[in-house]
């Protein structure tokens, strides 16, 4: 079972929606939207590999699926599907959730999703996650985040990630995270991309200062074309950590599907 944070809501006949963190996040992350969404419900596990959650392999897409499923069994409380908002990798299991159990999912709002990526990209990437992996003390670790996406987000979320999600190991101190599960993810994100299930409402967030982009132009395309209906594209002048950087983007989003899809 995932350790999962619990967030908004206890009325048992409240909107529920699932928050699905990216790639060395943990479900914490989620509370700052969860307080913009007055009466819903939020699941937000760390996922496999992250925070308090198993680290133990395999951490593959499917292997998540199948354990926020499990969480989603857990502490989901009515019998109606949820809507799932997800970032990064996140969105990967999300997707695939999607399409493993439709009975569970109402719609989707993905940010920043990050799949389908150049295989040699995330190769390096990979590499460079293993390469730097520690750090001497805190400092460092804040001034590492800041030059891989974070430089925009603002100093008391990272204070927070540091008295949360920093631990001692290393050569002093190294994010809550499993290295391998790390790796195996950004393999996960170089396969094909997957395109939500037919029917099902779904919100795209592109970050537009990523660079390369995340959002990989042949999925938006793939969506314009088979998918015209029912997938919103929508661009944020921002890096990658959306949640943090355009959270009233994200709420308005969520709150549109819950809107639409749970009342």
């Amino acid at each position: 079972m995932l350790h999962t944070h619990l967030f908004g809501s206890d009325d048992p006949a409240a909107p529920t929606v699932l928050a699905l963190h990216g790639l060395t996040g943990h479900g914490r992350r989620w509370g700052r939207l969860a307080d913009l969404l007055p009466g819903v419900r939020m699941i937000a596990p760390d996922l496999l590999g992250h925070g308090h959650s198993p680290w133990e392999p395999p951490w593959g897409v499917a292997d998540n699926v199948a354990a926020v499923a499990a969480t989603l069994n857990e502490h989901h409380r009515g019998d109606r599907p949820v809507v799932v908002v997800a970032h990064s990798f996140g969105s990967a299991v999300a997707i695939a959730l999607a399409h493993a159990r439709p009975d569970l999912v109402a719609g989707l709002v993905l940010l920043d999703p990050a799949q389908g990526l150049n295989p040699t990209q995330a190769r390096v990437y990979a590499e460079l996650s293993q390469a730097h992996w520690g750090h001497p003390d805190a400092e460092s670790a804040v001034a590492a985040k800041r030059s891989e996406g974070w430089s925009q987000v603002a100093d008391e979320i990272l204070a927070d990630e540091v008295e949360h999600h920093l631990a001692p190991g290393g050569p002093g101190v190294v994010w809550r995270v499993s290295a391998p599960a790390v790796a195996t993810a950004w393999s996960e994100m170089a396969r094909p991309f997957r395109l939500p299930p037919e029917g099902l409402p779904t919100h795209v967030v592109v970050a537009d200062r990523v660079n390369p982009p995340f959002v990989r132009p042949e999925f938006l395309t793939a969506c314009a074309a088979d998918r015209p209906t029912t997938v919103t594209v929508h661009h944020v002048d921002a890096e990658h950590m959306v949640p943090f950087l355009a959270p009233d983007v994200c709420a308005r989003l969520v709150r549109d599907l819950v809107d639409a899809c749970l009342r």
